[in-house]
């Protein structure tokens, strides 16, 4: 069987990158930034784009192989 999957510290890494995004996101364009509701416009956006991505995430590493990135 060919498991292409990312090991979890491939995982870890991913998760780190995206949350280190959103917070980076989140300052220049979130909640309470822009005129008016914009800010409430681009957060939301964001919030939704970064759960469904950290759900895929979470969903597609082998949480019980120990490898940083898969094997070619």
């Amino acid at each position: 069987m060919n498991d292409d999957r990312p090991g979890c510290l491939g995982g870890l890494l991913r998760l780190a990158l995206l949350a280190w995004l959103f917070e980076f996101l989140e300052e220049r364009f979130g909640f309470g930034k822009g005129c008016s509701c914009s800010g409430v416009g681009c957060g939301v956006v964001f919030l939704v784009l970064f759960v469904i991505l950290a759900c895929y995430i979470l969903a597609t590493t082998h949480w019980g192989h120990f490898a940083p990135l898969p094997v070619p």
